[in-house]
Parts: structure tokens; C-alpha cells; sequence
């Protein structure tokens, strides 16, 4: 029967007792319970909003029992609001219902009025949403769009950089040259003409590695002296002489695949199909190898892309004759494939992926003479021992050195190679019991020949030191109490560094070479990194403290802007950062208010998360919670925290995850989350919801599956379900082996705890997603499925990464609204 809003389902026996009636309605959004007192009746206003909800859930969950709008005026017999509050009302009953089809189901008055909480003040409305933040955030991709991203300092200590406009993914090449002049290079629009960018899949998966989400000028290569720039697009090589501003195109002649210019400014080496190519102006392009079935030659495999940060796999000799490059044997490698449906046009891609306890790529190193190819002179070392190729490193007045490290990466070792034979030998060797932390900027050749920079957390926490040339210690250059983090490169001045002792926030240091005081070049004011520094030059990023985002150039004419084009959000968000103490540490949390907040009210809580290794959530620059400001005004707090597993709190903080990644997680969220809601009563912990994205949804799945007690419902955004799906690099670091840990791998997979689903979890993931592989959530569903529970799914013609404007404004909509409905209004 047709009723306004919604339907009353046909075939109910209502429920009364003469003065109280329940009724079930159906609505677009699903069937809801209404208590209604005698002689009331619905009217036709928006049921979404008024009739909330109450048929039982698919997990067995307790519904929320709401008034509807009434014509009569007179008082609801049940006036809550929200869920219950005692999560044991009518247990039994909602559970037996939940097997029930609807339309077999008859309630009885008292249980409904039983499910309602008689303290719970009035129902009120949800805020509007700020549909125009959203829509900006969506189209300026978080108001990332239009920012300065450094790719390179000139030897004259020019910084060429790359730039989109505010509301476009397309980049731009820019100088802005040492004494402060700025110019435009090229745009990719001069480069293209009339011609398409194509992009094959395998550069496609090389940008979903480097979490490249724009187009046009991406990378670029720049010769030794500075006067030549290489920009590879539109299936051309493009060099660009930076005094006369000529352009020469070089056509390979085919797909050019991670290419890189001679430093010497003549050629350019790329990998086709596979294997080894160069190219010169004006020549054609010649093949350097011939690789068998299931190899491949100047290609990082997976695991050195996603997980060691290495995505490149040749390396140009100084003297821009030979070149260093990667064989790859891909034989004992499973194959998956990825697919989109929606394009029947685009054929499954495969590729190489490792999952946990399966085998690796065999890699090893050799070296080709451009001027004589099929020449290759193999590099040895201890394959057995060192699995994986952490870096390759070939600089002017140093040895040709690699960074190698064991399966289980608690042993590492620095070798140095003689080209001409190909033998090598171990300068620097490390071990830690559970893992190594491997620092990309290390090992860093200083120009002068004299040896190298080193960083090493053997003490406790971070130390640089410079080594000789043999790899013995010259000196320490820092204590643990700096707070190293990053080594980002070196001049005669000193070593370039991020540091803090401060966990949220970050600084720029010079550290002088010779052991004198560190010197701070950036200004304190929230959390500065210095993207790339070399020949005196260096760009520092800063994400303000109070809002703002700032670039800047330092070169010898002093400091100047990188200009931004980026749009501003329009608002400052109302982020506090706390410190609560558990058990005797200090954890960080950020909690986010509406901007209308009001403090005699109780508000529905939302922890957003990461939890895992290698990323914080809580940092000193609002410009990181504008998003939080969105749900918050949208009717939550917002709260975030960092526990032990997260980085920047000491070697001991960071590996109690070992063998187990979501115990002590789960355990300091939790707990952090608990101690703010102890300390601001306006956070209602009855109703807390969880969200986030990847490792983070890996989280949100698992804490909606084990503390059903804390967590009413979740968002799981591309999860992990399982660690015996994702890749052996980075869940064997800090796992081990599925056949080393047992235990562990069952105590941390969601499919050992799906049967005990019992809360609302809504999943979404990219189908063509080739880092946590589409069949995570697959797994999830048929687990949930055989055991008679339900997830809500939603499945994105997407990758990991999920930049498409459209997608991410509907992303955010649906999870608020996810969140609306099963949480209840403030």
C-alpha cells in the first residue's frame, strides 16, 4: 500500500495494545520500524529523515527504534533516537529475526518498545551537507592540484619542477632558476600537439607504485651539467636545451618504457618488451639484450616498487658508456590478472605478484657496454642470503655500490663491485632481530670521493654517520635524540635531513660534515620536508601549523616561493591534538569538532585510521583535517590516533607488531579512543564508527569483527583480508613467512573471525586494484556468505588509488551517509 514516502509492507499483522502501535515501512532506503501511539498516522514527509530505522539487520545488530512524523501532535510512546544503549535488548529476538524474510515477520509492541532507550533525548536532524566543499575537494583532488612538485636542481642550482592547474590533472614543466627568475619550460600541450597521451599498462602500473596521479610532464631526466632536460610523452623523447630553449624529439621507434637520459646529455636508455634500449638524436633505436622466456631485463620487480621504494631496474655508469641493469627471473612468480568489466574492449593485463610465502623474483645485476651489446659482465654476490635488490647507486668519484638484504630483512648488507669482473665485497653489514628499516637516501656518496653517508637505527632510534670510502666509521653525525627520519642528500655545506624529536611534527636540518651542531633551515611551523636537495639548492614543503600549505626554494640567491597554483579550502578546520597516557606512554591523538558545535549535546564518534607501519595520522598542520572538518560538520566528531607499529617513536615503539598486526593496533586504538571519550563527554561512545583505506580498512574490517563491544559500524576502504594474500616484501618484514608464523597469519586474517559479524560493514575497493588485489574482498564475501552473514559491497572501476573526481565525491557522500544511518543523529 502506496503511503507518501514509503510503502507500509503489505501482509504485516501490526503490532498494538490499544494505546501504541509499531509499524513496518518500506522506503528507497530500506524497511524501518515506526512506534506510533493510538490514533496517529504517518504523513507524507521524508521518511528517510523521520522514520530512521528498525527492521532487524542482516547481521543480527540491534535496529534503532525512531518516532515518524505524526499528524496528531500527540507524544511517541518511544522517543529514542539512536540504538540502544544495553547492546543485550532483545538479543535473542533480533537475532532469530534477522533469518527471517520481512515479510514473515510480526513484532510484538513490548519488544519494540523495549528496543527503545527512554533516556535518549529527542531525535534532531542531520546538518546539511557541504555538497561545495565536497565538490572542490573532489575536483582539485583534495586541493592537491596546482601544488609545485620538484623534480630536479641543475648543477647553476636551478629547480625545475612540474605543476598542474588548480582543477586539472595535465602538468607542466617550470625553472625557477638560482637567482630567482621563474619561467615555464614546456607544456605538455607544446609537447603533445594534436597527438593523444597513451599510456601503456605498464607504465600505468608504474604510476600506481610511485602514487603518480597526474598526467602530462611527470618525470624527467637532466644531463650532468645541467643543459639538457629530457621530457618523455606521447611516445616521444623530448630533449630541451635550457639556454637556447631548442627542442630536439626523438622518436624510439615503439613503447619507451622508465627512460633515462646519459649524463652526458646524448642518449637515452629505455626497456621495450622486456629488454634493454638506447636511443640518440637522430639515430635509431638499438637493442642492448635478449631476454629468454620468464625473464626480464632493466624492470624493478614488484616487490622493489610497491614495497623497497625502488622503481627503476638500470642505472647509467658517469661515464655514460656502460649501464648497470637489473635481470629478473620471473619463472616461479604466480601470475594474477586484473580486469575491468566495464570495458570489454581492454583485456585482462597480468602480471608478476609475490603473494606472502610464495617465491620472489631471482634478481641479479650486470653490466653492458652500450658500444658493444649482448656483452653483459654479471655482478656476483650471495643471492641465496640477499633476496632482494634494496638500491643501485653509480656516481662520479664512487664505486658502484648496491644495498642487498635477506627474505626475512633483518640482515642487510652494502656491497662494492669491480665492473671489470664483477666480484664484490661487503663494506657495511646490519642486523636486527625483527626487521630493518631501510632509509632510501642511504648510502649517500659524497662528491668528494672521501666515502659516504650512512643511517643506521642499531642504537635505538635514527643515527647518521659518515663512513669512509672501505665503510668504516669516520664519525657519528647525530644523536637518537634529533629524531632522524629522512636522509635527503648532501653538499659541501652538510648533509640535508628531516628530524624532529616531536612525533606530529617535522623540521629541515643541515647537519654539518664535520660534526658540528645541526643547523634548522626550516622555520618550526608544523611538519617541513625537504623534497630534493643537490648542488647547494634544496625545495622545503611545509604544511603549516595553523592552516596552509608552503614551498620554498632555498638556492644562493636566499629563499624563495615555489609558486603555487593550488586553491585554498574554505574553511580552517577546529582540529585540537591531545596526548592521552596508556600505561605509561604517551599516544597522540586529533579530534575534530563541527564548526557548530555544541557542547550540551552528545555527538556520534568517528575514528578515522590507518594503524600500520610507516604512516602517522596525527600531524601539526590543520590542512590535514579539512576532511575531518566535512564528517565533522556532517554530524560527528572526529577522532584519529597514532599507536605502537606507527614510525617516528624509536626502534622498540615501532616492532612490538612483530608477527602480529593488529593485536597491539587494535589494542592502542581502542584505548586512545576510550581515554577521549573519558575526557570529553560530548563524544558519545555507545555510538563509534570506524573508517579507512587500505591498511586501514584492513583495520576497520578487523575491528568491527573482534570489538563489536566499541565499534556499532565500519567503512573498510581496498582491505586487506588476509596476509597469505598480499605481497612477500612487505607482510614477511614484518609477518615472516606464512610456514615460519602459522599462528600469526590465522590470529591476524579477517576470515577467521567472519562468522562473528554482527555489526554494519560496508566494503569498497577497485576491481582493478594491483596492490591489495580485488580477490582480498572476494575472500571477505564468500567467508561472510557461507557463515550467514552480509556485508554491503560497493566495487570501483578503480586501482588503489581513487582520483577520479566523480568517484571520490560519491565515495564520501555514501560513507556519511553509511554512517548516518547506523549511528543516529547527534
Amino acid at each position: 500500500m502506496r503511503h507518501a514516502g514509503g510503502d507500509l509492507v503489505a501482509g504485516l499483522r501490526v503490532a498494538g495494545d490499544g494505546q501504541r502501535q509499531a509499524v513496518l515501512v518500506r522506503d528507497h532506503h530500506g524497511v524501518h520500524l515506526a512506534v506510533l501511539a493510538a490514533g496517529e498516522q504517518l504523513i507524507g514527509e521524508s521518511l528517510r529523515d523521520e522514520v530512521r530505522s528498525a527492521a532487524p539487520t542482516f547481521h543480527g545488530g540491534h535496529p534503532a527504534i525512531v518516532p515518524g512524523r505524526r499528524a496528531s501532535g500527540k507524544k511517541s510512546a518511544c522517543r529514542a533516537a539512536n540504538r540502544p544503549r544495553d547492546p543485550t535488548t532483545s538479543n535473542r529476538l533480533w537475532e532469530y529475526a534477522a533469518r527471517v524474510p520481512y515479510a514473515r515477520i510480526a513484532l510484538p509492541l513490548a519488544v519494540a518498545l523495549a528496543a527503545c532507550h527512554p533516556q535518549a533525548t529527542a531525535m534532531t536532524s542531520w546538518p546539511k551537507l557541504d555538497d561545495k566543499l565536497l565538490a572542490d575537494a573532489a575536483a582539485t583532488f583534495n586541493w592537491r592540484l596546482g601544488t609545485p612538485t620538484a623534480l630536479a636542481i641543475t648543477r647553476d642550482g636551478a629547480v625545475l619542477f612540474r605543476r598542474t592547474p588548480p582543477r586539472d590533472f595535465a602538468s607542466d614543466l617550470y625553472e625557477l632558476s638560482a637567482d630567482g627568475a621563474l619561467r615555464t619550460l614546456v607544456t605538455a600541450a607544446d609537447l603533445l600537439g594534436a597527438a593523444d597521451e597513451h599510456l601503456s599498462d605498464a607504465e600505468k602500473a608504474r604510476r600506481e607504485r610511485t602514487r603518480t596521479a597526474t598526467r602530462g610532464v611527470v618525470d624527467i631526466g637532466v644531463s650532468e651539467d645541467g643543459v639538457t632536460v629530457m621530457v618523455p610523452l606521447g611516445d616521444k623523447l623530448h630533449l630541451i636545451h635550457r639556454g637556447s630553449g631548442v627542442r630536439t624529439t626523438i622518436d624510439p621507434g615503439g613503447p619507451a618504457y622508465d627512460p633515462h637520459l646519459s649524463p652526458d646529455g646524448t642518449t637515452v636508455a629505455f626497456v621495450r618488451d622486456g629488454d634493454v634500449w638506447v636511443v640518440a638524436a637522430g639515430g635509431k633505436a638499438r637493442q642492448l639484450t635478449h631476454h629468454p622466456a620468464g625473464f626480464e631485463y632493466g624492470v624493478a620487480d614488484f616487490a622493489a616498487q610497491e614495497e623497497l621504494r625502488r622503481t627503476r631496474g638500470f642505472w647509467w655508469a658517469p661515464d655514460s658508456k656502460r649501464i648497470v641493469l637489473q635481470r629478473s627471473d620471473l619463472r616461479k612468480i604466480e601470475t594474477l590478472y586484473v580486469a575491468d568489466p566495464r570495458h570489454n574492449d581492454r583485456p585482462p593485463v597480468p602480471f608478476r605478484y609475490p603473494r606472502a610465502g610464495t617465491p620472489n623474483a631471482i634478481v641479479d645485476l650486470g653490466v653492458v657496454d652500450i658500444r658493444s651489446p649482448g656483452e653483459i659482465r654479471w655482478l656476483t654476490w650471495d643471492h641465496v642470503r640477499y633476496e632482494y635488490l634494496v638500491s643501485v647507486h653509480w656516481e662520479p668519484g664512487a664505486p658502484l655500490s648496491a644495498l642487498v638484504i635477506d627474505r626475512d630483512q633483518q640482515d642487510l648488507a652494502l656491497l662494492v663491485f669491480d665492473p671489470a669482473t664483477g666480484a664484490s665485497k661487503p663494506i657495511v653489514t646490519e642486523h636486527d632481530d625483527a626487521w630493518l628499516n631501510v632509509d632510501v637516501g642511504a648510502p649517500h656518496w659524497l662528491e668528494d670521493g672521501s666515502g659516504f653517508l650512512w643511517m643506521t637505527e642499531a642504537s635505538g632510534g635514527w643515527v647518521l654517520e659518515r663512513r669512509a670510502a672501505d665503510g668504516a666509521l669516520v664519525r657519528a653525525l647525530t644523536a637518537p635524540e634529533l629524531g632522524l627520519r629522512e636522509l635527503i642528500g648532501a653538499d659541501a655545506k652538510g648533509a640535508i635531513v628531516s628530524a624532529s624529536a616531536d612525533p606530529v611534527r617535522q623540521d629541515v636540518w643541515r647537519i654539518p660534515l664535520d660534526g658540528g651542531a645541526p643547523v634548522r633551515l626550516s622555520d618550526g611551523d608544523g611538519v617541513a620536508h625537504a623534497t630534493i636537495a643537490k648542488h647547494g639548492s634544496l625545495v622545503i614543503d611545509t604544511l603549516l601549523h595553523a592552516g596552509g600549505h608552503k614551498i620554498v626554494a632555498i638556492t644562493r640567491a636566499g629563499v624563495r616561493d615555489l609558486p603555487s597554483a593550488a586553491e585554498r579550502p574554505g574553511l580552517v578546520p577546529t582540529t585540537v591534538l591531545e596526548t592521552v597516557a596508556l600505561a605509561g606512554r604517551t599516544h597522540h591523538v586529533a579530534v575534530t569538532r563541527p564548526r557548530t558545535f555544541d557542547p550540551a549535546r552528545r555527538y556520534p564518534v568517528l575514528l578515522k585510521v590507518y594503524a600500520g607501519p610507516h604512516f602517522v595520522m596525527v600531524e601539526d598542520g590543520l590542512d590535514a583535517y579539512v576532511m575531518d572538518q566535512w564528517y565533522a560538520d556532517a554530524g560527528f566528531i572526529v577522532v584519529r590516533a597514532d599507536g605502537r607499529g606507527t614510525p617516528h617513536r624509536g626502534r622498540a615503539w615501532e616492532r612490538t607488531i612483530l608477527k602480529d598486526l593488529i593485536t597491539i593496533p587494535l589494542e592502542d586504538q581502542v584505548a586512545a579512543l576510550q581515554a577521549v571519550g573519558a575526557r570529553h563527554p560530548e563524544l558519545d561512545m555507545a555510538r563509534v564508527g570506524v573508517f579507512g583505506w587500505s591498511f586501514g580498512g584492513y583495520f576497520s574490517t578487523l575491528a568491527i569483527l573482534r570489538r563489536p563491544d566499541i565499534f556499532k559500524a565500519a567503512i573498510a576502504g581496498a582491505p586487506v583480508i588476509d596476509w597469505t594474500l598480499y605481497d612477500t616484501a612487505y607482510t614477511e618484514r614484518y609477518m615472516k613467512t606464512p610456514q615460519a608464523n602459522p599462528d600469526g597469519y590465522k590470529t591476524t586474517s579477517a576470515l577467521t573471525y567472519a562468522a562473528q559479524l554482527e555489526r554494519p560493514l560496508l566494503v569498497i575497493h577497485g576491481i582493478t586494484d594491483d596492490n591489495v588485489h580485488f580477490a582480498h574482498t572476494l575472500a571477505l564475501i564468500e567467508a561472510l556468505y557461507v557463515a550467514g552473514k552480509r556485508a554491503e559491497v560497493i566495487t570501483l572501476s578503480a586501482t588503489h588509488m581513487v582520483p577520479d573526481p566523480k568517484l571520490n565525491f560519491a565515495r564520501e557522500q555514501v560513507q556519511v551517509d553509511f554512517f548516518r544511518q547506523h549511528l543516529g543523529a547527534p
